[in-house]
């Protein structure tokens, strides 16, 4: 890690190694990954297109850590992570919905695709705006407002549910597009949501979580729409019991 005591001459000096590097890479990677979705999408290889923004989800879950982890994190890292969470969830995941099914009926869908993207970068502003001040609103084990990644995986269910469950399961183009404005509305509220960070368990339960994630796994890799549809259900069920287990809270306070 670079010494921070060190004149600004030395400082341009000083070597990263590739290890510091890494999680500017894994950003980067994040970056390709939603922007190739959209170009598959445009091909109608629309699975390929699903898979990347799992991709760059998955890799927006390690950048931060790794940077933390290496001592490499700096504001350029965090400007790029946010960056490219725009263009990985509020930009690429409306676009393949809009390219799989909306663009017969274009102008509501892209209403609908706008707007989406819309509250994705506000949601993004308004958390980097919020972790800058000493009572940010996403701590304590929840999120205030749905985050950019669930949000994006969220908006992909219009795509999910004909694939797991054929034709006739698919929405209404219409409800599809009230269905992308909804979950851009979720991003920017005020709805506490469950953090995956306050999770922890004791070392008599980490087998059995052990056990769940390798089952979660090969039902993703098995049944990859009918698994996806389930974890949209599953999470919005855990958005529905946050905003009770909080309002219980208050009402004992």
């Amino acid at each position: 890690m670079p010494d921070k005591n060190l004149a600004p001459n030395d400082k341009a000096k000083v070597e990263f190694s590739l290890f510091q590097l890494l999680p500017n890479m894994l950003t980067i990677a994040a970056i390709c990954a939603g922007i190739s979705a959209i170009r598959f999408a445009a091909e109608d290889k629309f699975a390929l297109a699903v898979f990347l923004i799992t991709l760059a989800s998955i890799l927006d879950g390690m950048d931060g850590r790794a940077a933390r982890y290496l001592g490499s994190d700096s504001k350029i890292g965090a400007e790029l992570d946010s960056l490219a969470d725009f263009v990985n969830f509020g930009v690429a995941p409306p676009l393949v919905v809009y390219f799989w099914g909306l663009q017969d009926f274009y102008r509501a869908g892209w209403l609908a695709v706008l707007v989406f993207a819309v509250c994705c970068v506000m949601r993004l502003a308004r958390f980097n705006v919020d972790s800058r001040t000493k009572t940010p609103l996403d701590d304590g084990g929840y999120f205030t407002g749905v985050p950019s990644p669930a949000g994006a995986m969220l908006v992909m269910l219009p795509i999910y549910l004909p694939c797991a469950f054929g034709p006739g399961a698919a929405m209404p183009d219409l409800l599809a597009c009230l269905y992308i404005v909804f979950v851009g509305w979720v991003m920017i509220s005020r709805i506490p949501t469950w953090s995956f960070k306050s999770v922890s368990f004791s070392r008599s339960n980490v087998t059995y979580f052990l056990i769940a994630f390798t089952s979660f796994i090969a039902c993703l890799v098995s049944f990859p729409w009918a698994t996806l549809v389930i974890c949209c259900f599953a999470y919005a069920g855990s958005v529905l019991w946050a905003v009770i287990e909080l309002k219980m809270a208050k009402r004992k306070a």
